[in-house]
């Protein structure tokens, strides 16, 4: 076996082992209990978020399913001119949370610590911990109301203020969605015993 096909396995070895990261969605999204008997470290990081920010388990991860599918690198699509040439992408959501990069920045600079990072799930539900509480805490929003506390997280606080979801209704449509996948998650999570 020549020099190079050897190396060429032994990297593919390598690459194969994982070494950026478990990234992918875990399976059955309609499962809560079965999602974090997968990932175990989830429902630790979700715990720590609702412990410092009084966050539901359940809203969290119900905002998660609809934010990425659990997949930590998760980017917007793409834009297309005229169909073929790639503008960059739709915003500059990423990770788990599909946080803006300024709003990380802001969520950096405040309680985060200086090093997180969106595609880290202990870093990505402290932020959105942060960020509801503060929506609770400036908008009255219940931190147990997933449907609520996604508009704000999607349209922002000045946008939810000014009812700018209102005019949206596709965006009301998956409020709701959420709302109800919330609810699903904490009986599911209550049943299995992790709530």
């Amino acid at each position: 076996m020549s020099r190079l096909l050897r190396a060429t396995i032994l990297t593919l070895l390598v690459a194969s082992c994982g070494g950026g990261g478990n990234y992918s969605a875990p399976r059955n999204l309609d499962d809560a209990c079965s999602i974090l008997d997968q990932r175990p470290s989830f429902l630790k990081a979700m715990q720590r978020s609702e412990r410092r920010w009084g966050i539901p388990v359940h809203v969290q991860m119900a905002t998660i399913y609809q934010e990425s599918k659990f997949i930590g690198n998760a980017r917007t699509p793409f834009r297309y001119v005229l169909g073929v040439i790639p503008m960059g992408r739709q915003s500059s959501a990423y990770g788990y949370s599909q946080a803006l990069d300024a709003t990380w920045k802001e969520y950096k600079r405040g309680p985060g610590r200086s090093g997180a990072k969106r595609d880290d799930i202990d870093d990505a539900t402290d932020f959105m911990g942060w960020y509801m509480s503060q929506s609770s805490e400036r908008l009255g929003i219940a931190r147990t109301d997933a449907r609520a506390q996604y508009l704000a997280y999607h349209e922002g606080r000045s946008g939810y203020a000014r009812g700018s979801y209102n005019g949206k209704p596709w965006l009301m449509r998956i409020a709701n969605e959420i709302g109800a996948r919330s609810e699903t998650y904490q009986l599911q999570l209550m049943a299995c015993g992790k709530t």
